[in-house]
């Protein structure tokens, strides 16, 4: 029997989750100890990975505990150790999980680098957070030649690693390293992963994710998404973002069930054969997966054995449509959830605790956080009014946001936090989302930052400028929409609008190139010269 939402508030205590540590968040702790060592001793499975070739793979928490010893006492021979950043640009393999269990086990900050990322993105944030190595592929190491300054390399493969002037270590020798490392412990403040959060107005922003976060990653698991132990648990979202990280990998293995990589890319047919191969019961993902495969309803019928039970959606809002077809077509019980990379999922529809439901609605607090929504006077707003989400700092003690690496931005207004999203408050302590106060695009469960991709195009000699912003679409939720001002004497062709799109593609990333590109003769502009995006993205509604 589940409780409400009321005597889950009301009763809920941190300390229960912290006497459940080998550590102690007051007196220190090691998160790789946490997701991995306290779950040793009954040779349980950690992750299964499919590959691409459709090998399956299953590592135990044993063999993870000894692989990230190996790869920890590799760290400390380099001078690497607590505090210090190492980067992943790495499919959805062992090889990475391995690297984040190390990192975390010498007391070392986790960095990861989606693997759709150009050389400027790439270099951008491995320069910001100072990282002292960056592991990566044959698949992806040509990205690294177009990184200026960078740490020193290391390649997971057969053979030697391509050549590279940063280029010194082997992953295989790493692996070679003795099997045996004291886990450094560190303070609930000092970081353990290192992200960056995508901006509307200059680069995207560093954010470290305190070690105390692990208290969230487990209500959410446990409470929100329900997740039980004898759940066959996937969460889609790719680990190179804070969902997929969060919630695919630390979240899963910080209450010790085992967590499934499929490092094929997103299919439909693909999707639903792992779900039936696997026998997928607890499903996580964003809402463009979910319409993509109820846009294959016709597809169903070649999959008998799926048997997902719960599903949560997180990213953008879900669709009414969606919590239907899952109901109709699968069985299963869907829960729409918010949260930032910032944050961590705070906002939420329960899966094992009772509430009232709402259509489009984003659901309750997370036990530790105090969400309010605030009018333009920065006033919490009455029942039934608009308001910008916020957090009200005096009352969250488990708000995980600590600020802006290097103070950069200030996200603040006297104690509460802004998240930028507009809500309606519905005066039980429940909200809907409403839309975004800024500019950031939610495309296929992606956050883009379009400052990003207009200083990505404006690096292409035949660019003025440009303005970036979403253009709504059934699929994607918006798709990137750039406008673009080009050089006089330079002709807008067609084949000019597709090289600005693989230019941007190879530049910074290829899920946050223009799918399309108009181009115009001037952007419209406040008197100080600013870009009224808003204006652009009544253009693109418009068509």
């Amino acid at each position: 029997m589940t409780r409400s939402y009321a005597d889950f508030i009301a009763n809920f205590s941190a300390d229960t989750i912290n006497d459940g540590f080998m550590g102690d968040l007051d007196d220190g702790l090691n998160v790789c100890e946490e997701i991995c060592d306290r779950h040793c001793g009954d040779n349980r499975v950690s992750v299964r990975h499919e590959g691409v070739d459709g090998r399956v793979t299953e590592l135990t928490y044993e063999q993870l505990r000894d692989m990230s010893a190996r790869f920890a006492a590799f760290l400390t021979a380099q001078g690497i150790g607590r505090g210090d950043r190492v980067a992943a640009l790495l499919p959805r393999s062992p090889a990475l999980i391995v690297v984040l269990l190390g990192t975390l086990r010498v007391g070392g900050v986790y960095q990861p680098l989606f693997t759709a990322f150009g050389p400027s993105a790439i270099e951008y944030r491995v320069g910001q957070s100072g990282a002292k190595l960056i592991v990566s592929d044959a698949e992806n190491w040509s990205k690294l030649d177009g990184v200026a300054d960078c740490p020193p390399l290391m390649f997971v493969g057969d053979g030697d690693a391509p050549a590279h002037p940063a280029a010194a270590h082997r992953y295989d020798d790493a692996m070679a390293s003795p099997a045996e490392f004291t886990p450094v412990r560190v303070g609930p403040n000092e970081p353990m992963l290192q992200m960056f959060t995508s901006g509307t107005t200059g680069k995207s922003k560093g954010v470290s994710v305190p070690v105390r976060a692990l208290v969230s990653f487990d209500v959410y698991m446990r409470d929100v998404m329900g997740v039980r132990a004898d759940d066959v648990y996937w969460n889609i979202a790719d680990p190179g973002w804070a969902y997929g990280l969060y919630y695919a990998l630390v979240g899963p293995m910080l209450i010790g069930v085992t967590t499934h990589f499929n490092q094929a890319g997103f299919t439909v047919d693909n999707t639903f054969s792992f779900l039936e191969r696997h026998g997928i019961t607890n499903l996580a993902g964003a809402p463009t997966a979910y319409r993509m495969l109820m846009a294959a309803t016709d597809e169903l019928a070649k999959y008998p054995g799926i048997r997902v039970e719960r599903a949560s959606s997180a990213g953008e809002p879900l669709n009414p449509e969606i919590v239907t077809w899952m109901a109709d077509a699968l069985g299963a019980v869907i829960r729409d959830q918010y949260g930032q990379t910032e944050t961590a999922m705070f906002v939420c529809n329960y899966h094992a605790v009772d509430h009232q439901l709402r259509d489009a609605s984003m659901g309750y607090a997370l036990p530790g956080h105090r969400a309010v929504a605030l009018n333009d006077d920065f006033e919490e707003v009455g029942v039934g009014e608009t308001g910008q989400l916020a957090v009200d700092r005096d009352a969250s003690p488990l708000l995980i946001f600590q600020g802006y690496d290097g103070g950069r931005t200030n996200p603040y207004h006297g104690k509460y936090y802004l998240t930028g999203d507009m809500v309606i408050a519905h005066g039980d302590g429940s909200f809907s989302y409403t839309g975004r106060d800024d500019d950031i695009i939610a495309s296929a469960g992606y956050r883009i930052g379009p400052a990003d991709v207009e200083s990505a195009l404006i690096e292409h000699p035949s660019v003025i400028e440009s303005g970036v912003v979403g253009k709504p679409d059934e699929k994607r939720g918006h798709i990137v929409k750039a406008y673009v001002v080009l050089k006089p004497g330079i002709n807008d062709t067609d084949a000019l609008a597709e090289e600005l799109q693989q230019h941007v593609r190879n530049r910074l990333s290829t899920h946050a190139f223009p799918r399309e590109v108009t181009f115009v003769d001037e952007l419209p502009k406040t008197p100080s010269g600013k870009i009224q995006r808003f204006i652009l993205r009544e253009r693109a509604a418009s068509e």
